[in-house]
Parts: structure tokens; C-alpha cells; sequence
């Protein structure tokens, strides 16, 4: 079974556009990612500021792996997005074995579905 994925891809939000022998199908997935945390009962010895970037990176790191195991059966993946997120998200393919798989990786700004879904079939029905 042939499937090509393309993956656009912020901290708030990542866009799965796939294309399978049994059709095309796009998925949104939430980072949940919340801006206002107030923290307590953490040790005296911690700061606030290491604590708030344990708690990202983890909030992160499980954002991306959900990501990863949505498409982790495609045979080609194509990345692109704004900022950092895509090279953090290339770091987890790279530790999961999966890099071979990307065939392309562009910095992009944002786009609605339908600009991400033209992109991907441009790519990948040429």
C-alpha cells in the first residue's frame, strides 16, 4: 500500500494531508498548547523558568509523537511550516528511524487547508 503524506506543522497546531491507494484523507491535530500556566508546589530549588521549559519540551515532545504515529506507515513525508517546529519534529523522525522517509522540507508561512492540500497533491501527483 502506497501512502505519501505531506505535514504542515506549528507549535499550535499540525495539518496531515495524506494520499493512500484507498483515497485521500487530512488530519488536524492540537497542540493544546496553553500560554497562561501558573505554577505551585514546585521545589524551592527550581525556577519557574526551568520548570515552564521541562513542561513544554514534555508537552512538545508528546504533541510531536502523536503526530509521528499518525503517519509513521507512509512511505514519503513532506514537511513544511513556519519557525522551529519542523526541525524539533525532524529531530524525533530522526530518533524513530523515520528521516529517510522525508522527501522535502520548506519553511512556509501559514496556509489554509486547501492551500496546504494543493501543495502536497503538486508535490506528490506530478
Amino acid at each position: 500500500m502506497k501512502k505519501e503524506v505531506g505535514l504542515w506543522i506549528d507549535h499550535t497546531k499540525a495539518v496531515i494531508f495524506s494520499l493512500a491507494d484507498e483515497g485521500a484523507k487530512i488530519k488536524r491535530i492540537s497542540s493544546e498548547l496553553k500560554n497562561n500556566v501558573r505554577f505551585s508546589g514546585r521545589a524551592q530549588k527550581e525556577s519557574a523558568e526551568e520548570h515552564e521549559d521541562k513542561r513544554l519540551t514534555g508537552h512538545l515532545n508528546n504533541y510531536y509523537d502523536e503526530v509521528i504515529d499518525y503517519f509513521c506507515d507512509a512511505e514519503s513525508i513532506l514537511i513544511f511550516g513556519p519557525g522551529e517546529t519542523k526541525r524539533e519534529l525532524k529531530k524525533k523522525l530522526e530518533s524513530r528511524k523515520l528521516h529517510r522517509k522525508v522527501v522535502g522540507f520548506e519553511t512556509v508561512d501559514k496556509m489554509t487547508d486547501n492551500q496546504i492540500v494543493a501543495k502536497v497533491r503538486q508535490h506528490f501527483l506530478k
